[in-house]
């Protein structure tokens, strides 16, 4: 029996070639009616895309690679979800790999990625680590950083500016009355955590107080992580007013660890995180945090990707976005006693 080809769908449909191929891309390019009427057609017809003809003949494949550090992590998820629907946007699907923070791994489904031939590939890693274990793989596809901040490598990435999100949360305990304000993160490793660490420091330092941080081999994109470094902290006297967690995830646990410990926030201690993930504005959290702009550093991310694929001159982009104060009643005004 022959096969139904995108031709037959046109015929059937009375429709151009490219407008059948733009519908089954998911391209913004067509109107909805005309779409579900070919997808229609493509049902009743018994239509299944050959995408290996496909990318042999336009020499594309229009599929872009995607690998997370940890999917589980809220962060990630949502830079995912924003990812695709960008790429949607524009006519690409996406294949989404996970590297569980597991370097081996991570250079595993990039392979993958590139022997699926790809357009492209972003990557959301968990530290900078990740372009040297991917280095002599990164020139045989179009790549994209995503979250971590590469510096002066030679790649395009996209980032939040994480030293100034640290710094503006700093000066916003401060302005609260909050002297004594505990730091969860840490200085090595992942470039991302180094500049949050780095802007907490120096922000104290200007305003005349004393930096305490507060440091643990767990991933600090962990809610577990943060219950287990608020259990060591909360089981001794504890001096601090405020606790400024390096991330959201962070902060859950912290969160969590407190309601345990019958330690109330914001009343005792109050609480700061950073990245607003869905989960920091729920009714019983209200987590005031430092926003990174996931919907824009996904648009700017897949958009830096496509003039990649189709301009291969194009030479790197480092694109670092502003962090933004979200206030919401996790944090106490304690100059009012």
């Amino acid at each position: 029996m022959k096969s139904v080809t995108i031709k037959d769908i046109a015929k059937v449909a009375n429709v151009s070639y490219a407008t059948v191929s733009r519908a089954l891309s998911g391209s913004t390019e067509i109107g909805e009616e005309t779409r579900e009427r070919i997808l229609k057609i493509c049902r009743d017809m018994g239509y299944t895309a050959n995408y290996v003809a496909r990318s042999m003949v336009m020499k594309e494949t229009k599929l872009l690679g995607l690998i997370v550090a940890n999917i589980d992590n809220p962060f990630m998820s949502e830079m995912a979800y924003h990812i695709e629907m960008r790429a949607r946007e524009h006519g690409y699907n996406l294949m989404l790999c996970n590297s569980a923070h597991d370097l081996n791994l991570e250079r595993n489904v990039f392979e993958l990625l590139v022997s699926r031939q790809v357009d492209g590939i972003i990557l959301v890693p968990s530290n900078a680590e990740s372009y040297t274990n991917l280095k002599p793989l990164i020139s045989k596809v179009p790549t994209v950083f995503v979250s971590e901040n590469l510096r002066d490598l030679p790649e395009s990435y996209v980032s939040v500016d994480n030293y100034r999100g640290t710094h503006i949360g700093t000066e916003y305990l401060y302005s609260l009355g909050h002297r004594n304000i505990l730091y969860f993160g840490q200085r090595k490793g992942s470039v991302t955590h180094q500049l949050r660490a780095e802007g907490f420091v120096d922000a104290c330092r200007e305003l005349g107080i004393e930096p305490n941080l507060f440091s643990s081999s767990y991933p600090l994109s962990s809610v577990q992580a943060g219950s287990q470094m608020a259990k060591q902290i909360f089981a001794s006297p504890f001096p601090y007013t405020a606790i400024f967690a390096a991330t959201d995830s962070l902060a859950l646990g912290v969160f969590a660890a407190a309601e345990e410990a019958g330690i109330r926030i914001p009343e005792d201690v109050s609480l700061m995180g950073f990245d607003n993930i869905l989960y920091a504005d729920l009714p019983r959290i209200r987590l005031t945090t430092i926003e990174q702009p996931k919907k824009t550093m996904a648009t700017a991310a897949v958009d830096i990707l496509l003039e990649k694929i189709t301009d291969e001159t194009s030479g790197y982009s480092h694109r670092i976005l502003t962090p933004t104060l979200i206030v919401r009643s996790s944090c106490r005004d304690i100059r009012q006693g």
